[in-house]
């Protein structure tokens, strides 16, 4: 059960993450932040919190045990609907390659197949964002500013680049 709790935040974490992902800005003031190049900004991604952030530092948030509960039970219920839309959009994906596959290709049949698979695409997305928000409602005004604090540091420490301490340098003897 614990490992499939963990497993379920990770994919929530993976599959949201164009929405959620420390995307340009941090929140309430944080300054920009690098973005895929050719991806649009999801500039309400950074008002969110990935349910990693939420593990890590689910101590110094001070995170109840019923606000675990309620990010669980979210988390558990995103992952079943979004299993069922990852069958049903498998299917319709072979249905769209067997439909590309022919020598001659019916565009309105094809193009009806693709809205089909968009559709699946749009639900998978709009679930993720919904638990998203499921998620950041549990939350109490402070414990959201304290996350998009830590984000923030976060952010900062995977951007500096260490300065070389002497011992760093390789020393190169002049002869």
């Amino acid at each position: 059960m614990r490992n499939t709790v963990r497993t379920s935040f990770v994919a929530l974490a993976l599959l949201a993450a164009p929405c959620v992902g420390f995307a340009q800005g941090t929140g309430r003031g944080g300054p920009p932040q690098e973005f895929p190049p050719g991806q649009p900004e999801p500039d309400f991604g950074r008002y969110l919190f990935p349910p990693e952030l939420i593990m890590q530092f689910q101590q110094k948030i001070n995170l109840r045990q019923d606000q675990r509960t309620t990010i669980t039970t979210a988390i558990q219920q995103m992952q079943s609907k979004v299993i069922d839309l990852q069958w049903q959009m498998q299917a319709e994906t072979q249905k769209l390659t067997e439909l590309m596959g022919a020598e001659t290709i019916k565009e309105a049949e094809a193009l009806a197949q693709v809205d089909r698979v968009l559709g699946i695409e749009r639900d998978v997305k709009r679930t993720h964002l919904g638990t998203l928000i499921r998620i950041k409602n549990a939350l109490t005004r402070e414990q959201q500013t304290m996350l998009d604090e830590l984000k923030y540091q976060l952010m900062r420490t995977r951007t500096k680049r260490p300065e070389p301490s002497d011992g760093d340098v390789p020393h190169i003897d002049p002869r």
